[in-house]
């Protein structure tokens, strides 16, 4: 994979309180490296303790809060841009609040010469036809916690932590130095689940004010979780996410496993993705997580087998993973108020990356299982597809919000942390070159069934040899090349790949297309009653014998897709 383009930004505190220092670390190209001078608004902390209040299981510092968005000073309230929505849906106060505070973080970064800085690193991005990789490192402890991911930079805008052409991600300076990566092909996974119920108390963190949410359920259904997970994980390497190839998949699972049986089971396999799922609470030292009701690890002794064991991603469902521990500290007046501050570098992410570990993914505030077991899924799916894992939380994230809706917070729970010198790449991308796979069979020994496009112009022919085919107007990246003169068609247009699937209990083989491209695709599929042609944009859809496909554009050339054998037809994509 050729290297993406990289814009580091770090804020710092200054000397003078709630003032900070805006610079970059790193850019595409040597004017980039600029600096800027700002304080922290008391609008923004109108806004954040706002947040905490709405959105917040942890209990709040003992700071004066905002009860309601709408009793915010009119001056700290930003307007709305977007269409008035009708009179029976008016706009929620947490979408409100979200927006806002999305908007408000984005000028207090992006103020002056910052902006400047990244208007050009992504014109410098688009002109090599990649994406831009966006990292934010937070030097102060106390700002760690704010949602970073949910800005924008305008009211009806993308955030940033959901665009695909900028890869957004935090990371630290205080690392270890990353050693050389082994090149992997197979996605190698190990599932741990911890402790299924709540510890029965906080003794064990004598002076921490981290507590773990009242309102959640006391029991996680980890079994059947790991079951879903397992199942999941194990076939998703057949999905032909992101235009790679097909992922073969090894999933192990550990249920409450020793420290010990942990450590034994990472030292002998060669394990590219660590997965836990348990309780969780902030600590000094990375946080603890609950492996089974007599035993903890903390994040310190976890980091040591997993970079020892070169584990490139360890992602974790577990509640706190991204947040900082906090101490208490008496202010000095009569009253002895007591304030919390954040402790330096106490996260179990920052603890990890720290020590070397190249990406974790964890959460910033507690998370159901559903919105868990969402986001993994469609996380694992575009792992499988070979992109750069920044790109990959994109994917599942943009799939939480979609499920859940802007307005509530699952999406923005999901914190990335890179390793600064981590390209992304988890798995070995396929070389440009690469044309075809090895042969027609599956890796389950099946073999695929012949199919192939046909032009409805020319009547010429185009194989899908093994079961795959990459659709786009590079030569040196797809098997089906385009015409230029053909309006809309993508560098990377689209692939078309073969699945096995499970229907009536038992094993088939099927056909999809799944368009990345930006202008999609046109479809015609004689499995639908006739309703014209479909646009299919970034989503992926069933083929059937017989389906037309237009590439870029409604007037470009149709194509036929045509197979030797008969497909199951499922049409709930096209909906």
């Amino acid at each position: 994979m050729s290297e993406i383009p990289c814009l580091n930004l770090a804020i710092d505190p200054l000397l003078t309180v709630n003032h900070f220092a805006i610079y970059v670390t790193q850019a595409p190209y040597p004017g980039g490296y600029v600096l800027h001078d700002c304080a922290w608004a008391e609008a923004q902390n109108h806004l954040w303790l706002g947040w905490q209040e709405m959105f917040s299981a942890r209990s709040l510092p003992n700071v004066p809060q905002v009860s309601q968005v709408d009793e915010l000073p009119p001056d700290l309230v930003l307007p709305l841009e977007t269409p008035p929505p009708a009179p029976s849906q008016p706009v929620s106060q947490s979408g409100r609040l979200m927006q806002n505070l999305g908007i408000s973080l984005w000028q207090w970064l992006f103020d002056g010469p910052i902006q400047g800085s990244l208007d050009h690193s992504q014109g410098i991005a688009m002109g090599q036809s990649k994406p831009l990789r966006l990292r934010l490192e937070i030097r102060d402890p106390n700002l760690v916690a704010l949602p970073w991911e949910i800005m924008q930079d305008g009211a009806g805008k993308q955030p940033i932590s959901l665009r695909q052409q900028l890869l957004f991600s935090r990371t630290t300076r205080d690392v270890h130095s990353l050693p050389a990566l082994r090149s992997d092909n197979i996605l190698k996974i190990l599932l741990v689940l911890g402790q299924d119920s709540e510890p029965p108390s906080n003794d064990r963190l004598e002076g921490s004010v981290s507590t773990i949410d009242p309102k959640a359920s006391p029991t996680l259904q980890l079994e059947q979780e790991a079951n879903v997970l397992a199942r999941l994980l194990t076939t998703s390497g057949s999905s032909g996410i992101g235009g790679g190839t097909i992922t073969p998949c090894q999933v192990d699972t550990l249920v409450q496993p020793t420290p010990a049986a942990l450590i034994s089971q990472l030292e002998q396999h060669g394990y590219n993705v660590f997965f836990y799922a348990g309780h969780g609470m902030p600590a000094p030292d990375g946080g603890l997580l609950f492996l089974r009701p007599d035993m903890t690890l903390n994040g310190t002794e976890l980091a040591q087998v997993l970079t020892r064991c070169q584990v490139k991603l360890a992602v974790f469902n577990a509640c706190w993973g991204a947040q900082p521990d906090h101490e208490t500290l008496a202010d000095g007046v009569a009253t002895e108020a007591v304030r919390s501050q954040a402790m330096p570098r106490s996260s179990l992410a920052e603890v990890l990356i720290h020590h070397g570990v190249p990406a974790v993914l964890g959460m910033r505030d507690s998370i159901t299982d559903e919105e868990a077991l969402s986001f993994i899924q469609a996380f694992a799916r575009a792992l499988s597809g070979r992109v750069p894992i920044d790109q990959a939380v994109a994917v599942a994230r943009q799939h939480l919000l979609t499920l859940y809706r802007f307005n509530q917070q699952a999406w923005t729970l999901p914190v990335l942390y890179m390793h600064p010198e981590f390209d992304g790449e988890l798995l070995q991308p396929i070389e440009g070159g690469m044309t075809a796979m090895p042969g027609p069979i599956t890796r389950l020994g099946q073999p695929k069934p012949d199919a192939a496009l046909r032009s409805l112009t020319t009547a010429r022919v185009w194989q899908i040899q093994g079961g795959f085919m990459r659709v786009g107007r590079d030569r040196a990246e797809n098997d089906l090349v385009l015409q230029e003169d053909q309006g809309g068609v993508s560098r990377k247009h689209a692939v078309i790949f073969c699945r096995q699937s499970q229907r009536n209990g038992s094993t088939e083989l099927a056909y999809f297309l799944e368009d990345f491209s930006r202008f999609g695709t046109w479809m015609l599929d004689a499995g639908l009653e006739a309703n014209g042609w479909r646009k299919v944009h970034r989503q992926e859809v069933p083929l059937q014998p017989g389906s037309h496909l237009k590439f870029g554009s409604a007037h470009n050339e149709a194509l036929e897709f045509t197979t030797s054998v008969k497909l199951p037809y499922d049409d709930r994509a096209l909906e």
